[in-house]
């Protein structure tokens, strides 16, 4: 395996790449366009306290850009200031995932694989605070779990055990957020 060099982290992005970055690169990346209504001397400073924070005193090689990304946010809130240009945009309205995706990327027959699946996706889209998470595609991934061609007693119980599910895991993730569940 090769080293890591010391003034890098490993960022692991949404589609699950990792990718070398040192302090300057991250903050150029995570801020962009939006770099220049900072001081780019006091963001690059708050980033390396940030990076700081995970590399030297969590001792973590490998984060999440949307970690780094609400840590720097924090420390930039932290410095009173009072209208960052993230908080202008509103959080998206509605996230949508595809069950039939999810169950087949677990297999037929692997329940089992499925639901710690379903209960990702559905903490990736509370991390993202949208109004709404829609999944669709409720009847093919059932029937795609069980194997079945035609709708059944089985599919009817397990279409229920998948709602139910859904709704205690965004219950327990969301706390008292106001995210709606659409299941279809």
């Amino acid at each position: 395996m090769i080293a890591l060099r010391s003034d890098c982290l490993m960022f692991q992005t949404p589609t699950g790449e990792s990718m070398p970055f040192s302090a300057e690169m991250i903050s150029a990346e995570l801020l962009g366009d939006k770099a220049q209504i900072f001081d780019a001397e006091f963001v690059r400073h708050a980033a390396k306290a940030v990076f700081h924070y995970f590399r030297h005193e969590l001792g973590r090689q490998t984060v999440s850009v949307g970690e780094f990304a609400m840590a720097l946010e924090k420390v930039l809130r932290g410095f009173a200031l009072a209208s960052l240009p993230w908080e202008q945009e509103t959080a998206p309205a509605l996230l949508e995932s595809d069950l039939r995706r999810l169950a087949g990327d677990s297999g037929t027959g692997c329940e089992l694989l499925f639901f710690p699946r379903l209960r990702a996706e559905l903490r990736r889209h509370i991390q993202q605070a949208p109004r709404v998470v829609r999944f669709s595609g409720l009847r093919g991934c059932v029937k795609q779990l069980i194997g079945a061609r035609r709708w059944n007693f089985r599919c009817r119980q397990l279409e229920e055990s998948i709602v139910e599910y859904l709704r205690l895991c965004l219950s327990a993730e969301a706390g008292p957020s106001k995210i709606s569940l659409m299941v279809e």
